[in-house]
């Protein structure tokens, strides 16, 4: 049975279904629980004439049932569309409870992987799922089948009663243990998309920079990975300065998390090192935010959630380079003691920042955490995530995440992946002529150099890489969902998980790059 990673942080956590292949669709002769299944059958929609075509396993289904499935699906006024499902209640049978008839479309990954999501939303609370829908596709369908499957299954809770709906506790596949390591691959992957959106959902109340330390931490157990936090008196010895202006304010002290991922075989393709922005909450310190804007600031550190993902799920993916994660993670709070505008604070390395807004301090943070991974680790190549500016979405929208690169090469891996996983991504400008923005009278830099917002912040970390080929995805944009789309459930999306595992988990992730 395959299953992800899971990181222990709240026992009311909602599990993701657990996943296993059968040689013959809907067969699961050999489960010892004796529980009834539902049956997950795909409906390809004709692409001129409209018309339907039922896939693998039908014709079995409909057989055994003595059901004309044609006119069940006539009968609803069925499509086709991808994530369309069509119930077809079974009374009496031995094995089978339900009939779902799953819209895929032309039967391609997008539309596999939101069959995946509309099938998880109608089989919540179910004890089985047996469906042949995985066999339209070839491993990267499985997979996207997989993900919209498992992440349209979740939610977050703390109820004292439970969740709402638990999602579907176990899928049978049809396909052969050839298929078995595409299988673990997509539950891999989709696990880290469900563990970003989980950290980044845990109330504030519980998560600050200490307890994501110890998720962090947690991973050590995992053959691969090594973990190494530095506390405030650490920051403040090897001169974090950034990090430490940013979680003065809170009773609650900083962190820097590093995670080390080393390939199981000797490998000579490369170092990358990843740097999320981990505030655990964002009140935007003295230059304070709006109440309405400070609501979703529990998931303003989902950048660090995918980096702490990311790094989790590499070992079984069998990743071919080493990985050096970092996650600089502070709470960004009110007090006599929080940082001020007209501070300057000095970087990791020595550089300075004159503050001249204290909201604009996810950069902060981030450059320290850049600044020493460049000096320290000497990567081939440094991306950083964070839900940075609001900019972004002004720009962009609520369906598709920013990213910069100084490297033409990093640019285009970065957007394939984002496409491959479900998560688009549109390559903005690192435009020099608004560098003189960034200009202070008296310090290195100024934090709050204004609009383009999403373009000068990029500008602004520009000068922590270094001369390394260097990409900066901005997911403010898709940092949340406001109702369901596909495989977003309503709060955080943990945008990037799925997209950095894809370009990290390829055969050649360095390929091209300068």
């Amino acid at each position: 049975m395959a299953t992800p990673t899971r990181i222990p942080v709240l026992p009311t956590q909602v599990e993701p279904p657990a996943y296993s292949l059968s040689g013959a669709p809907f067969d699961h002769s050999d489960d010892a629980s004796n529980d009834r299944a539902v049956v997950a059958v795909p409906v390809l929609a004709g692409e001129e004439d409209g018309s339907l075509v039922l896939g693998p396993g039908a014709a079995d289904v409909a057989e055994d049932l003595g059901v004309d499935l044609f006119a069940v699906l006539e009968h609803h006024r069925a499509s086709g569309k991808p994530g369309e499902v069509t119930t077809h209640p079974v009374l009496d049978h031995p094995r089978w409870s339900a009939v779902h008839l799953v819209g895929v479309g032309s039967g391609g990954n997008d539309d596999l992987r939101r069959a995946g999501a509309g099938l998880a939303r109608v089989v919540k609370d179910q004890p089985l799922l047996v469906s042949s829908v995985a066999t339209l596709g070839d491993a990267d369908g499985l997979e996207s089948f997989v993900t919209g499957l498992s992440l349209g299954s979740f939610e977050f809770h703390w109820r004292k009663d439970g969740p709402k709906a638990q999602p579907v506790r176990r899928v049978v596949l049809a396909g052969g243990p050839d298929l078995q390591p595409a299988l673990d691959r997509a539950v891999a992957i989709a696990g880290a998309g469900w563990t970003a959106r989980f950290l980044a959902s845990v109330p504030s109340n519980l998560k600050n920079p200490a307890w994501l330390a110890d998720q962090a931490v947690a991973l050590s157990d995992i053959p691969g990975l090594k973990v190494t936090v530095w506390d405030e008196d650490q920051l403040e010895a090897e001169g974090f300065g950034g990090i430490l202006a940013v979680g003065k304010g809170s009773a609650t002290p900083p962190r820097l998390i590093r995670i080390d991922y080393t390939p199981s075989r000797k490998s000579n393709k490369g170092h990358v090192a990843l740097v999320g922005k981990g505030i655990t909450f964002d009140t935007g310190g003295l230059s304070i935010k709006p109440g309405e804007a400070m609501v979703n600031m529990k998931r303003d550190m989902t950048g660090g959630a995918v980096v702490l993902a990311t790094m989790a799920a590499l070992p079984a993916l069998g990743c071919t380079v080493k990985v050096t994660g970092f996650i600089a993670s502070a709470e960004n709070a009110i007090s006599g003691n929080s940082f001020r505008p007209g501070d300057v604070i000095r970087h990791y390395g020595g550089r300075t920042t004159e503050v001249t807004n204290t909201d604009a301090e996810g950069r902060l943070v981030l450059a320290d955490a850049m600044a020493y991974a460049v000096a320290k680790v000497k990567p081939d190549v440094l991306v950083d995530i964070a839900t940075l500016t609001g900019a972004m979405k002004v720009a962009l929208g609520l369906r598709t995440g920013g990213y910069f690169a100084n490297d033409e090469a990093l640019a285009e891996l970065i957007a394939e992946a984002g496409g491959a996983a479900g998560e688009p991504l549109w390559r903005m400008p690192l435009a020099s002529v608004y560098e003189e923005k960034l200009s202070s009278k008296v310090a290195d830099g100024d934090n709050g150099a204004g609009n383009p917002g999403a373009i000068t912040a990029a500008l602004f970390l520009q000068h922590f890489a270094g001369e390394v080929p260097w990409a900066h995805l901005d997911v403010a944009s898709v940092g949340d969902a406001p109702e369901d789309d596909h495989e977003w459930t309503p709060g955080p999306t943990g945008f990037g998980a799925r997209t950095l595992l894809q370009w990290l988990g390829g055969e050649a992730p360095l390929a091209g790059i300068r």
